[in-house]
């Protein structure tokens, strides 16, 4: 893995931390258990149960070294306590119009982004048009559809 930073929010690292304990201490204890007792099923060329444990456990420690990595390189996205901000930065939750039309969403690291939940990467074309700007600013960002103009009403 890259050195490239990553931000997270302190929910979006408390649900990193929890997948970690549910990986480490759950499921990988669960899938050995697995392999032993299809390894003592014999013959392990044609053990098809043997297998599937050992690729599955295989991804686990896969996932659990991922997020150790993550979880050491995390900086965390300090929350403004005033309500006075007016600029977007990450962890801003934004208010824009689009044709007349109200979206809010917050921006946050790329690996905490979630379009489903209007989580945006400051990474993506919206999250790099919105960093830095300010409410009343437009900001155009290209679309496939062509380019979308979005006016920030307000940041918190």
């Amino acid at each position: 893995m890259d050195s490239k930073t990553i931000y997270l929010t302190k929910d979006g690292l408390g649900e990193l931390k929890k997948e970690y304990e549910e990986l480490s201490k759950i499921k990988r204890p669960d899938v050995l258990e697995r392999v032993s007792q299809a390894r003592s099923m014999g013959d392990l060329s044609e053990n098809a149960e043997y297998v599937a444990a050992r690729e599955e456990l295989s991804f686990i420690d896969g996932r659990i070294d991922e997020l150790e990595e993550l979880i050491k390189q995390a900086v965390l996205i300090q929350e403004s306590r005033s309500k006075s901000s007016q600029t977007v930065k990450l962890g801003s939750t934004v208010t824009v119009n689009i044709k007349g039309k109200k979206e809010v969403f917050t921006v946050v690291g790329e690996w905490e982004a979630d379009p489903g939940e209007k989580k945006i990467s400051h990474e993506s074309p919206l999250g790099k048009a919105l960093i830095g700007k300010k409410v009343g600013e437009k900001v155009e960002v290209e679309a496939p559809a062509g380019i979308v103009v979005y006016t920030i009403a307000s940041v918190s």
